[in-house]
C-alpha cells in the first residue's frame, strides 16, 4: 500500500530534533533507518503528518568505553553494534544479537535506538538489552532522564520515550570475561523469531525472551534462579511463568511456552560454557 501524504523535515542533531517535535506536537514522527515505521505508514496503521528525518544526526552514532560502561548513540547502526571491538570486549551479547538482526540490508540502515524505541516483542535487540541490565537515556524538554530497561517497555509498541522525547544513548554494563548465550528459532533465516532468549551470566545477570508476551520481558524468575547459580534446568524450568504468549498462523501459545523453555535451557548451559 502507499501511506497518506506528509510533510518531510530533516534534523542535523538531537538538540534539532527534539526542537521540531516541540514544533510539531503529535503530528509528528521521528524516522531513523524507518524499517519499523515505514511499514506501518504503508499498511496506514501510522499516519503522521510531518516526519522528522534524524538519520544525518551524527551526535546520535557512536560507541563510548566508559568506566564500568560502555555506551551507545541511539543512531549506532546495527552492523556497527556487531563489529564493534569494545563491545565485543565488554558486552559480547549485544554484539552477537545485533548480527542476528534481519539481513545485511537492514543491519546497514537499521539502528539499535530505533529497535529499542519502537518496542516490538518480537525484536531481538530488547531482549538483549534487558538480559544485559542496559540503560536507557530520552531527551525531552525536561533534559536527559535515565531508565533501566526494566521499566523502558510498557506495552505492544510502547515504551518510556515521550512523543516530545527521543532516546539518545543506551549504557551497557561492561560484562567482560563473562559468559552469554543466544537462542532463536523461526522458520527461515530472516524471520522475526517465533520465540527466541538472550542470556546474560553473572551476578547481576539475566534471561529475557523474545515473543513471549505484548512487550519485550525479562524472565524474572529464571533470572532469580541463574543469579542464584541454579542448574540449567532449573532455570529453564522457569522461563515461561509470569508470560502471554501470542497465538498466531506460526504457534499456538503452549507451543511457544515449551520452545521457551528448551531455548532457555540452550542458552544457559552456553553461557556457562
Amino acid at each position: 500500500m502507499i501511506p497518506v501524504g506528509f510533510e518531510y523535515t530533516r534534523a542535523a542533531s538531537a538538540e534539532e530534533a527534539l526542537a521540531l517535535l516541540a514544533q510539531y506536537g503529535d503530528d509528528a514522527k521521528l524516522l531513523a533507518g524507518g524499517h519499523s515505521l515505514l511499514p506501518l505508514m504503508k499498511l496506514r496503521l501510522a499516519q503522521p503528518e510531518r516526519l522528522i528525518d534524524i538519520g544525518g544526526a551524527s551526535d546520535l552514532s557512536y560507541i563510548e568505553e566508559r568506566s564500568d560502561h560502555v555506551a551507545v548513540g541511539a543512531l549506532t547502526k546495527h552492523r556497527d553494534v556487531e563489529q564493534s571491538p569494545v563491545l565485543a570486549e565488554h558486552v559480547p551479547l549485544l554484539a552477537h544479537v545485533a548480527g542476528h538482526v534481519g539481513d545485511p540490508q537492514v543491519r546497514n540502515r537499521g539502528t539499535l535506538g530505533g529497535s529499542l524505541a519502537h518496542g516490538d516483542p518480537a525484536s531481538d535487540l530488547p531482549a538483549a538489552a534487558l538480559a544485559i541490565g542496559a540503560t536507557l537515556v530520552v531527551q525531552g524538554p525536561g533534559g536527559p532522564r535515565e531508565v533501566a530497561a526494566t521499566e523502558f517497555f510498557h506495552g505492544f509498541l510502547d515504551t518510556a520515550v515521550g512523543a516530545d522525547e527521543l532516546l539518545t544513548e543506551i549504557r551497557f554494563p561492561k560484562q567482560t570475561g563473562l559468559g552469554w548465550g543466544f537462542e532463536k528459532f523461526n522458520r527461515r533465516a530472516q524471520d522475526w523469531a517465533i520465540v527466541g532468549c538472550a542470556v546474560q551470566a553473572g551476578e547481576h545477570g539475566g534471561v529475557a525472551l523474545v515473543n513471549m508476551g505484548q512487550a519485550p520481558m525479562l524472565a524474572a524468575a529464571s533470572t532469580q534462579a541463574l543469579r542464584a547459580a541454579a542448574s540449567a534446568a532449573d532455570v529453564a524450568s522457569l522461563a515461561d511463568e509470569g508470560t502471554d504468549p501470542p497465538r498466531d498462523l506460526h504457534a499456538e501459545p503452549n507451543y511457544r511456552r515449551h520452545l521457551a523453555r528448551v531455548l532457555v535451557e540452550r542458552a544457559v548451559r552456553t553461557s556457562a560454557g
